[in-house]
């Protein structure tokens, strides 16, 4: 059954506009999204999305309803320290959470249950409860340390879908490229999209 609800963290990797393409997407198939956002995550929205985003929780998540043009029935947001909220028990957890981007910081005290903020506790309270975790890693290259927390994650049933997009779909835009990665997420989330058109499928198959 495809989750009506779902927790949607940014962290501070580059990449942003990832996590917001996929909240609008989200709000599009009707689901409801609780947004998480880290100190770090704001800092990357102001420099490369220009989304200056401050204040209170309750003037933050009026910013953020306003930004995606939806209700407090909607999009939910909570501070990254506020361990009160209903999604840090496994018993009000959403049905499927997705980080995007996920720094190798914040992947790291995933991979280890390290819950020091909400997004991490998010992150335990899905794993735990056996629910879809969705992680997109935005690093490169590569060391060590990164690849064996993937592998760490991967073998607990989380999902790595790391930010590359394709080019079999002949992108024009960066936006068509950063549609691709977010169809690639919206398909293990269970969401039907038509973000790009799919090995063999033509544009006229889309219609």
């Amino acid at each position: 059954m495809t989750p009506r609800s779902y927790t949607l963290a940014i962290t501070g990797a580059s990449g942003a506009i990832y996590g917001l393409r996929t909240v609008e997407e989200i709000l599009k198939s009707g689901a409801r999204v609780t947004l998480l956002i880290s100190r770090a995550g704001f800092a990357v929205l102001k420099e490369e999305c220009s989304l200056d985003w401050h204040g209170s929780p309750v003037e933050i998540a009026a910013q953020l309803r306003a930004h995606f043009r939806v209700g407090a029935d909607r999009l939910d947001y909570y501070a990254e320290d506020d361990f009160l909220a209903p999604i840090a028990s496994g018993s009000a957890a959403a049905g499927a959470m997705i980080v995007a981007p996920c720094s190798m910081g914040s992947l790291s005290r995933i991979a280890c249950g390290n819950s020091g903020n909400l997004v991490e506790r998010c992150a335990d309270v899905t794993l735990k409860e056996g629910k879809p975790l969705i992680l997109m890693p935005r690093e490169t290259p590569l060391n060590e340390i990164h690849l064996e927390n993937m592998l760490r994650l991967s073998r607990m049933g989380a999902a790595i879908i790391p930010a590359m997009p394709a080019f079999y779909h002949h992108p024009r835009t960066v936006g068509d490229m950063i549609d691709f990665v977010v169809g690639r997420i919206l398909d293990r989330a269970g969401l039907q999209h038509d973000l790009f058109s799919r090995w063999g499928e033509t544009e006229k198959d889309k219609q």
